[in-house]
């Protein structure tokens, strides 16, 4: 098995970038993983693992077993590296390196009564992984991000999503892109916004259905509103106008859910 004790070996040296930079993931077609829950969910959600990396001061080999076969490269490293590459403050021992998803609007397999969550131009990692983990909890068909500001597998958002980004099916796109999906896909979509809206609790969303949530800076643009199903809206009773996107989402799609029938 092969060893890196060195931070400066120029295996380790490229790995740090990847984590720390968009461009090296889209060149290599891979992203790091950390964890062994999160490597665990990115295997079961069909993730190819070329690399994993370990060090025996952090976690027992036994362990790192049930995440291998055949074809995944072992790499024993230091601690010291490990540290390096790390990008959580809680410390398991172990990295993945894995390819990269195709994440087009044409790759999403539907049931024949979906629902999704829809997010325009979220900008904040934390927010991307919070939105992710609340599709997971849902079970929802698919999480379509439209005009992604950030890329997907930044560090943050894998981290943030608890393993949500893998559970989940992922798709982006402009917002023209995704406007002529649900269309031809007979999908309904409702907008929250402020603007020419009513109560979201007084929609259907027992049919094929979008849920579309914006930033909490500056809301969706015109094209949703435009063309939406219906534009809704979340009263609030205190003096500010807005709520964490996240929270928002989830009040949402927790009462599709629940017009679907959902308990348990």
């Amino acid at each position: 098995m092969k060893q890196i004790t060195s931070v400066q070996n120029p295996f380790i040296k490229s790995l740090v970038l990847l984590q720390e930079k968009a461009k090296a993931r889209k060149q290599s077609g891979t992203f790091l993983i950390e964890g062994q829950r999160e490597i665990a969910l990115a295997i079961k959600g069909g993730y190819k693992i070329e690399t994993i990396l370990f060090s025996p001061e952090l976690i027992p080999e036994v362990q790192i077993t049930k995440l291998t076969n055949p074809q995944v490269d072992l790499i024993e490293i230091s601690k010291d590296v490990y540290q390096k590459l790390a990008y959580r403050d809680t410390t398991e021992g172990i990295l993945a390196i894995a390819k990269s998803k195709s994440m087009q609007l044409s790759d999403l397999k539907l049931s024949k009564n979906p629902l999704i969550l829809i997010a325009e131009s979220p900008e904040k990692p934390g927010n991307i992984g919070a939105l992710l983990r609340t599709a997971d909890a849902a079970n929802l068909d698919a999480v379509i991000i439209a005009n992604p500001k950030s890329d997907l597998y930044n560090p943050n958002i894998v981290r943030s999503s608890v393993g949500g980004l893998f559970t989940n099916q992922i798709a982006t796109g402009t917002t023209s892109e995704i406007i002529t999906f649900l269309k031809e896909q007979k999908i309904n979509f409702y907008c929250a916004t402020l603007q020419n809206s009513i109560g979201y609790y007084t929609q259907d969303y027992t049919t094929p259905t979008a849920l579309v949530v914006g930033t909490e800076a500056t809301g969706l643009t015109e094209e949703w509103r435009k063309e939406a199903t219906q534009n809704i809206i979340i009263p609030m009773q205190g003096e500010i106008d807005s709520m964490n996107v996240s929270v928002a989402a989830a009040i949402l799609i927790f009462e599709a859910k629940r017009q679907r029938g959902f308990t348990s």
